[in-house]
């Protein structure tokens, strides 16, 4: 259905977006004013999607923080919240208070998906990724897709639009279990590892979500390996690049008898563009503008982007790598470029997170010639319900790894930034990573 067809139904309706600044929410309120809701939203502090959200006339100007008025009058308001937004919000208690209607934003996001023929990815890693290679991919066959990523798509594209064709990209996501309530006609599957632990008790129960997110779609795309193949009782499409030529900051692969050649590092690269190939084909894309279009790619926001250089000369570069898998991947791909020393500077993010897995982040980052890690970005979560769990466990266990080489225990941006910037010189390639705020501090790190 295209977005003409679709915007009768929406015209009107008043939305108010709790949480409208993460990079999820804020492309739900850019759909839902393409299709001619009236659109309001907040957030508890400001950032680059909420600015760009107020720059290009989707929000009116907004002051950052929670407060009950900025919930619109009148009966008809809808408020969507974040899954970052707990009921004791005040914009929360304020709607109920008023009887309106309350949502969580998968309820949203279902909607927004039964518009369009969806293409939705999922994963523990690289949706984000795949996800923007699939849009260029698409765009460049001349679809006009609309998608809705969790990051900007890259080449200066924003993290949504509604788009004039008939296909929606989707970055599924697992954490919330959101993806369960998307219309999908072609699910694409990266990779399942134990990641959410506040939200699934053990893997197999991470698997059965997962599972029934493959049970619905027409056509799926699943890396071909045999615990993930058997989550999809139907037509599938496996996909591998088990060997790609490495090249200084890129790859090279075939697929169906064409070269593939990137500008992204890492195999895990080559494997995340393989995936939104075989998407792109389903959705009737011509190869060869596909595949020209991949070529193209030179990487979503926050994920292995360059910032630019240190004052000293180093290249520093910002990634949201946040799992020991996705720490391994990116330092890996960071190896490919000429550097004299490999520097990496790791935030956790969620206390839960870092206390089941500070060997293996610890374990990720020794990988790297030096390493700074600093504390805990807490997100949704309160330390008082963590004790004893900090960055410095991560710390203690990538020098346990580490081998001799220096770490770092550097628990603020202050320590950090004194530290690195006279550490980070001419020939260092320097990868921050962290889902949190990690990306402030690497900012800081660039010479202006």
């Amino acid at each position: 259905m295209t977005g003409g067809a679709s915007a009768g139904r929406w015209s009107g309706r008043r939305i108010h977006f709790v949480g409208v600044g993460g990079a999820g929410m804020s492309g739900y309120a850019r759909a839902a004013h393409a299709l001619g809701a009236r659109v309001s939203g907040s957030d508890s502090a400001d950032g680059p999607y909420l600015r760009r959200l107020c720059a290009d006339g989707v929000l009116d100007v907004t002051q950052p923080g929670h407060r009950a008025e900025n919930v619109p009058t009148g009966e008809d308001v809808e408020v969507v919240y974040s899954s970052a937004v707990g009921e004791d919000n005040v914009e929360r208690r304020a709607a109920r208070e008023r009887g309106l209607a309350e949502r969580p934003r998968a309820e949203l996001l279902g909607e927004l998906t039964a518009l369009r023929r969806t293409i939705a990815v999922a994963g523990t890693h690289g949706k984000t990724t795949t996800s923007s290679m699939l849009v260029h991919a698409l765009r460049a066959a001349g679809m006009q897709p609309g998608w809705l990523i969790g990051g900007s798509a890259g080449g200066g594209l924003a993290n949504a639009d509604w788009g004039a064709g008939e296909w929606l990209v989707v970055e599924a996501d697992e954490s919330d279990r959101s993806m369960l309530s998307l219309h999908v006609e072609i699910a694409v599957l990266t990779n399942v590892e134990l990641d959410h632990h506040a939200s699934y008790g053990s893997l197999a129960e991470l698997r059965g979500a997962f599972a029934e997110f493959l049970s619905a779609p027409a056509q799926a795309v699943v890396w071909d390996r045999p615990e993930l193949l058997e989550l999809r009782d139907g037509p599938l499409v496996a996909y591998d690049v088990p060997a790609p030529t490495l090249t200084p900051g890129g790859s090279r692969f075939g697929w169906h008898g064409q070269e593939v050649t990137l500008r992204v590092p890492g195999a895990h690269n080559a494997l995340n563009a393989a995936g939104a190939l075989e998407a792109a084909r389903l959705a009737g894309a011509a190869p060869a503008p596909a595949i020209a279009g991949i070529a193209g790619f030179s990487g979503a926001g926050r994920r292995f982007e360059l910032l630019g250089r240190s004052p000293l000369g180093a290249l520093v570069y910002d990634d949201y790598a946040h799992h020991p898998t996705e720490v391994s991947a990116t330092l890996a791909g960071a190896r490919t470029l000429e550097h004299r020393r490999l520097v990496a500077v790791f935030q956790p993010h969620l206390f839960s997170r870092t206390a089941s897995l500070a060997r293996e982040f610890g374990a990720a980052l020794a990988a790297a010639d030096v390493v700074a890690v600093l504390d805990v970005y807490p997100a949704r979560e309160r330390a008082a319900e963590h004790p004893g769990v900090s960055g410095l466990l991560v710390a203690q266990a990538a020098a346990d790894a580490a081998g001799g080489r220096p770490v770092y225990w550097l628990a603020s941006f202050t320590d950090a930034e004194a530290v690195l910037s006279v550490l980070l010189g001419e020939g260092d390639v320097c990868v921050a990573m962290g889902a949190g705020d990690i990306d402030t501090l690497a900012r800081r790190l660039v010479a202006r």
